[in-house]
């Protein structure tokens, strides 16, 4: 099965918040309520130097992620 990068969620135990999730590596989750990151993976599989210079291109992807979902849903 392919998986899209991204995906959008929400849960009603947080009904303010609206989250972005990452299926690629590295996986993590926003909270676009504040802006919160949260890694899905362990601290030790994690390349500090690489997730540096990578996280804010994929945090600016998210991002456009979402502005093209919300664009399609109010279509």
């Amino acid at each position: 099965m392919d998986l899209p990068k991204f995906l959008l969620g929400d849960n009603t135990d947080f009904p303010e918040d609206i989250f972005i999730i990452h299926l690629d590596y590295p996986r993590f989750i926003i909270n676009l309520k504040d802006d919160e990151v949260e890694f899905l993976e362990d601290d030790e599989d994690l390349d500090e130097a690489e997730l540096n210079a990578e996280m804010e291109d994929l945090i600016e992807k998210a991002n456009a992620f979402y502005d093209r979902e919300v664009a399609r849903y109010e279509e």
